[in-house]
């Protein structure tokens, strides 16, 4: 009867020792499911730091910037990479088709473009890629809530021109002059049914930090005398080989340049290239007017009192000079002047 007892206390021992491991086994194998989680994370963000190199941010604590909207013209020779080829070659493709795709299957973001045509690049301001093939009758085919569009049915042959905002400024911290591009808005040019002039229908904004890592697997032609002659897309923008027309400047009554001009192109144009002028002086003169630099160096030569000073220096050397010359050939000569002594061997 004891023994049928002891029996029975150690199977219920046995059993509670049973029931308790267990949760301690679970939590060990959750603490190591987590941390190869964390590994795994740890390594995808190494690698893709690798494969999709950034390049470096915009300081916000300059003490000098401007930020500036260009209109990129790709009829422009020096934008015409961007336009070829118009459909996808392989896996070379424009830059409108790449950004499309990129969208398209949810790698970036876009964001609304505003009738005033100032940019918010904000969660607010994103739009769904659906609503953009809808609004403007681009052709797609929705399968297993995927969103797929041909490359016959992406409209880059209609996107002809880019607005960008960049922004330069000045780094205090290494004493350089940088230019930055921070917004891409691709612009379609579309006829109407009647034959008029083209309408530009700005599509929407792509934040240039977001598109950045994928910009530079890809790459675009810069000449057309060397088909050899390519650079990846990133390195296009950051290096500024682009040429765009300046329309707008961040100002304090948010007008554009063909606000502030009015009708008046040659007003227009001329806002343009002061603008221009303005960024290159401040780029010439960051560590002050080279002219003004000249100007006093040349003052400094031609000073009395400087060359006065310059011809004493001059007198002192000469000085120095003739007296080190006098001290050696009294030397040499007090050595030649002394008696000779020669010693004759004798023979014994």
């Amino acid at each position: 009867m004891i023994m049928k007892r002891l029996l029975f206390f150690l199977m219920i021992m046995m059993a509670a020792g049973t029931v308790t491991a267990q949760p301690k086994k679970s939590r060990t194998q959750q603490n190591a499911t987590q941390q190869k989680q964390q590994n795994n994370a740890q390594g995808m963000t190494r690698r893709m730091q690798i494969q999709y190199p950034t390049a470096f941010d915009m300081p916000e604590d300059v003490v000098w910037r401007r930020d500036i909207y260009r209109e990129i013209n790709l009829e422009d020779e020096m934008n015409s990479g961007l336009y070829y080829p118009v459909e996808p070659i392989g896996k070379q493709m424009n830059l409108f088709t790449y950004i499309f795709k990129l969208a398209l299957n949810g790698y970036i973001p876009v964001y609304e473009y505003n009738l005033d045509g100032n940019e918010v690049l904000e969660a607010s301001a994103k739009v769904d890629i659906k609503t953009i093939l809808d609004n403007y009758h681009i052709f797609y085919e929705e399968k297993n809530g995927k969103l797929h569009v041909e490359n016959s049915d992406i409209p880059s042959s209609e996107v002809k021109a880019y607005y960008l905002k960049e922004s330069a400024y000045y780094d205090q911290a290494n004493s350089s002059f940088h230019i930055k591009p921070l917004a891409l808005c691709p612009v379609m040019l579309r006829e109407d049914d009647f034959g008029g002039d083209a309408m530009k229908l700005p599509l929407f904004w792509v934040k240039y930090s977001e598109v950045e890592p994928y910009l530079s697997r890809q790459s675009v032609m810069i000449s057309d005398k060397n088909n050899a002659a390519t650079m990846n897309l990133d390195d296009y923008f950051t290096l500024n080989r682009y040429k765009g027309k300046i329309y707008k400047t961040t100002n304090m009554l948010g007008k554009t340049l063909a606000q502030i001009a009015g009708e008046d192109s040659t007003k227009y144009t001329a806002e343009q290239k002061r603008i221009e002028a303005e960024l290159e002086t401040f780029r010439n003169n960051i560590f002050g007017d080279k002219a003004k630099r000249d100007s006093l160096d040349s003052i400094a030569v031609n000073d009395p009192k400087a060359l006065k000073e310059k011809a004493k220096q001059q007198k002192r050397e000469r000085s120095r000079t003739v007296k080190s010359k006098s001290a050696s050939s009294s030397s040499s000569s007090s050595s030649s002047s002394a008696p000779r002594v020669s010693v004759r061997r004798q023979r014994h």
